[in-house]
């Protein structure tokens, strides 16, 4: 019987599953999404770089390495990240510091990548998310039924605390110091018998972030600390349009212009105004173009990217496979 098993058990880790819906769905996205940067980019571009193309050509480039990196990765079995978790978690606090080095680059105001040759810039803080969805899991495995404790959450949440606080006080990226401590919550989360601790802990929280966000907007006026500011302008864009808020509400602009089914690919108005939006603002620019039709279909591919990836988790072959598609669907 338990010779039967052993086999069972080898075939599972012989068989190789490709989940060629994702796959589609990824490349789609990929596809939609160099289309999109281009329209978005092409004035910038040229009046920057004089090459309306330069951010597409750029963005392709890393696409092809993505793509290519996937399909080298899949000929592996994803067990062998057990030996090098660890040591990529501490690689990955290694990179953090050397941002605070004169290695270090400061970007729009915020030092959080490292120069590299060619005038490429690199972000550790990145390295930290992939880490923390390979390590976490290693620890919640090797813990067994400790997970269950008090205790054991505690050890696996101080592991995802003390890399959040790097990426937060070593390359100031609060943004990514959420997504890493989220990470960590979702994983345990996952694995925890009792839920609703969790969802307690979780409504409590929101409550309140609410709470807190609406006191400040009533409390403050003003404020010097950065990320106060942005708050603020959050909070009230068409107070502070002149300021901090010029670029939301532009944005804002953009995407009530647009309608159900937007002005037309390439036909964009904004996106010669709006600053940096071929970043966070794209979005903007493709309810301009596309209208509501353009962001229903991006919000879609999107689902359907994370049910693949909740299929997957579903039906891994062990815990930790499953926890690190779980991480990568929480990411």
């Amino acid at each position: 019987m338990a010779r039967n098993q052993k086999t069972r058990k080898k075939k599972m880790s012989k068989t190789r599953y490709f989940d060629y819906s994702m796959l589609a769905v990824l490349i789609f996205l990929i596809c939609f999404g160099l289309v999109m940067l281009y329209s978005t980019s092409s004035y910038s571009a040229l009046v920057t770089y004089g090459d309306s193309m330069h951010y597409f050509k750029r963005q392709l480039i890393f696409c092809v390495m993505g793509l290519i990196v996937i399909f080298v990765v899949a000929k592996f079995d994803y067990h062998i990240y057990i030996k090098w978790a660890k040591p990529l978690y501490i690689v990955s606090v290694f990179l953090m510091l050397l941002v605070k080095t004169p290695l270090g680059k400061e970007v729009n105001g915020a030092k959080r990548w490292i120069q590299l040759p060619f005038d490429q810039q690199f972000q550790p803080a990145e390295v930290a998310k992939i880490a923390i969805i390979l390590f976490i899991p290693v620890l919640i495995c090797k813990m067994g039924k400790e997970i269950k404790t008090l205790r054991g959450i505690g050890k696996i949440l101080a592991w995802g605390a003390f890399s959040a606080a790097c990426v937060l006080f070593l390359t100031d990226n609060l943004s990514t110091a959420i997504i890493v401590m989220g990470i960590t919550c979702i994983m345990v989360f996952v694995v925890h018998p009792k839920t609703a601790p969790f969802i307690a802990l979780f409504t409590a929280g929101m409550g309140v972030i609410l709470i807190a966000v609406q006191i400040m907007g009533r409390v403050l006026v003003t404020s010097e600390n950065f990320r106060m500011r942005r708050i603020l302008v959050w909070l009230a864009p068409e107070d502070h349009a002149a300021e901090g808020g010029y670029q939301i509400m532009q944005a804002l602009y953009a995407i009530g212009s647009g309608g159900f089914f937007g002005k037309g690919l390439g036909n964009s108005a904004q996106k010669m105004i709006i600053p940096e939006v071929q970043n966070d603002m794209i979005l903007s620019i493709i309810c301009e173009e596309l209208g509501v039709f353009g962001a229903i279909l991006v919000l879609v591919l999107f689902g359907m990217l994370l049910y693949r990836l909740l299929f997957i988790a579903q039906n891994a072959p062990d815990i930790y496979g499953s926890l690190i598609v779980t991480g990568i669907f929480a990411h």
